[in-house]
């Protein structure tokens, strides 16, 4: 029964750190392709008078702070799965460097 519940624990794991490298590179590919997306503003002279609009506030700032939050929540995890001796130091070890990279 130990063997099974550090299986399934080690799947969860897997599951959330891989959900959680996901969701970075398609945030990453989102800003990627919105910076494709803007023209390029070149040497073109603007009419007397014009002002451009501010350039509106990046969202990386809520991002970077859910994936600090997701990677807490994430490292809690491991930390009462090794509590509970479902890792080992060395799997608790891995996963942890894993996460943090």
């Amino acid at each position: 029964m130990p063997g099974l519940l550090r299986g399934v624990a080690r799947t969860a794991v897997v599951a959330g750190t891989a959900t959680a490298v996901s969701n970075r590179v398609s945030r990453r590919q989102q800003g990627r392709w919105a910076a494709q997306a803007q023209p390029s503003q070149g040497y073109q002279q603007q009419p007397q008078g014009y002002q451009e609009a501010p350039p509106p506030q990046p969202a990386a700032t809520t991002s970077t702070a859910d994936d600090m939050t997701n990677k807490i929540d994430q490292l809690k995890q491991l930390g009462e799965l090794k509590a509970q001796g479902v890792l080992t130091d060395a799997e608790f070890e891995e996963q942890k460097r894993r996460l943090l990279a």
